[in-house]
């Protein structure tokens, strides 16, 4: 399932307040579905990006995400979530004292 998908399927259920939106280095998927957000989400998202401590050219995760040195670096995905109305946080920590200050 594609992360657009997902965040439309939070976007209509009734019971979803809110979304943390956990995403990694490498790929376009975050940055597509932060701009479906920014166009169609009516709730609050918070967005958090592992590997911000990645240099490029590293692998990073499970899934070997690699980092080219563009739009998908973590500092880059983080700033299209921010342009796109999410709250971020590069601390994993915060992700529920955010959330909770968004309700």
């Amino acid at each position: 399932m594609k992360h657009i998908d997902v965040m439309r399927a939070f976007n209509d259920d009734p019971d979803t307040d809110a979304v943390i939106m956990i995403g990694e280095i490498g790929g376009p998927d975050e940055a597509e579905a932060a701009r479906w957000v920014k166009d169609n989400m009516k709730k609050p998202v918070v967005g958090f990006i592992a590997g911000v401590t990645a240099p490029p050219g590293k692998r990073m995760g499970h899934a070997g995400a690699l980092i080219s040195g563009g739009a998908d670096t973590a500092d880059a995905k983080l700033a299209i979530m921010e342009e796109c109305g999410f709250k971020v946080t590069r601390n994993p920590s915060e992700m529920g004292r955010i959330l909770k200050s968004l309700l």
